[in-house]
């Protein structure tokens, strides 16, 4: 029998099994704990190339049945973002890999209302490709989204994990809130949200670019209406709108007195805004990002991929240069493994914690 001792501090772990045909077991070693959860071993063979092919015809599918302007493309954006929003860099918890959010407590977080929609419109491209985990899927479509739509070239690599179950999501919602019913509390929660995940100023404001694509629905999230006039368009104009147009408390609704939560609307009463999305312009260090982005749409491209890439990758152990095997191999083996016969044992770092997989 071939083995293999990892060392983590002062701990040796020592990993002998079979290998099995299409996942394996991943054990999370930490305070002397080996936590189980469900793991993918041969993602990296994923063709890419044909899964963004059928997320598209998700996509065209899709937008053929709908009778507006609206289409999936911004809540495949919306999945992705909210799949790995959860991440607090402090303790190490949340973010896509497990893609727990098919699980509650996620599920059901207020803030992912709506979410089922994308994911079971996305359950034919995961049976068509099994060995592709959820929780690359769910950060793929988002980038796909994006690209496709005439947006930057997301940097993306696979290799995130399935867990069995939600037992370790975070239990309670830890996303954002569209309005915490004042515009210094809002733009407080706006902060304390991003900068938990580790972002600065400047990567809030890229990454809102996002609502550049989609809308809101009043079934998911109360909230009405499209932030843009080109809902499908991956563009600037989120931000120049943001700075243009007059933005006034909505009050009534196709002739009708607004009953829903608080938000904004253009003059023509057709686009937009949510609370959060305000505060981008009332506080001075976010609105002199919006400002630059407004102007040079080539700066938030390229801003946009480095945060939007960065988000994905959250809580996700991919292979360090800092941790000796990992550095140097190619993206295809992103994992430091050995193989031989019939034994394999994979490991990864993440904050200091030994991830193995046998």
């Amino acid at each position: 029998m071939f083995s293999h001792y990892a060392r983590h501090s002062a701990r040796v772990v020592k990993a002998t099994a079979p290998v099995i045909a299409a996942t394996t077991t991943l054990y999370i070693y930490q305070d002397s704990l080996l936590v189980p959860t469900v793991a993918h071993a041969k993602e990296a063979g994923v063709d890419l190339g044909k899964v963004r092919e059928a997320i598209l015809g998700v996509i065209e599918t899709d937008a053929e049945k709908r009778s507006d302007s609206s289409s999936m493309a911004g809540t495949f954006i919306r999945l992705s973002w909210h799949c790995s929003g959860t991440y607090d860099a402090s303790t190490g918890v949340g973010g896509c890999n497990g893609g727990r959010q098919r699980f509650n407590p996620e599920a059901s977080f207020g803030n992912n209302a709506g979410l089922n929609v994308a994911r079971d419109a996305l359950e034919p491209v995961k049976a068509k490709f099994p060995e592709l985990s959820y929780a690359d899927l769910y950060t793929y479509a988002g980038v796909v989204a994006v690209e496709e739509a005439g947006g930057p070239k997301i940097p993306f690599r696979t290799g995130r994990f399935d867990a069995e179950s939600g037992e370790t999501s975070p239990q309670t919602d830890v996303l954002p809130n569209a309005d915490m019913g004042s515009r210094v509390h809002t733009t407080n929660h706006v902060r304390d949200v991003f900068y938990r995940m580790g972002f600065s100023d400047q990567e809030i404001v890229a990454l809102l670019g996002a609502h550049a694509m989609g809308r809101c629905y009043p079934d998911r999230s109360g909230f009405w209406g499209p932030w843009t006039n080109s809902e499908t368009t991956f563009s600037n104009e989120y931000f120049r709108l943001l700075l243009e147009e007059r933005w006034s408390p909505k009050l009534t609704h196709n002739g009708k007195p607004w009953t829903g939560p608080d938000q904004y609307e253009d003059a023509s009463g057709q686009l937009m805004m949510l609370p959060s999305d305000i505060v981008l312009i009332s506080d001075p260090d976010f609105k002199k990002w919006v400002e630059v982005y407004a102007k040079d749409s080539d700066r938030f491209y390229s801003d946009f991929a480095k945060a939007f890439s960065k988000l994905l990758e959250l809580g996700v152990p991919f292979p360090s240069s800092n941790h000796g095997t990992n550095s140097g191999r190619s993206t295809k083996d992103r994992y430091a493994s050995d193989i031989l016969e019939d034994d394999i044992f994979v490991y990864g770092w993440l904050n200091g914690t030994l991830f193995l997989v046998w």
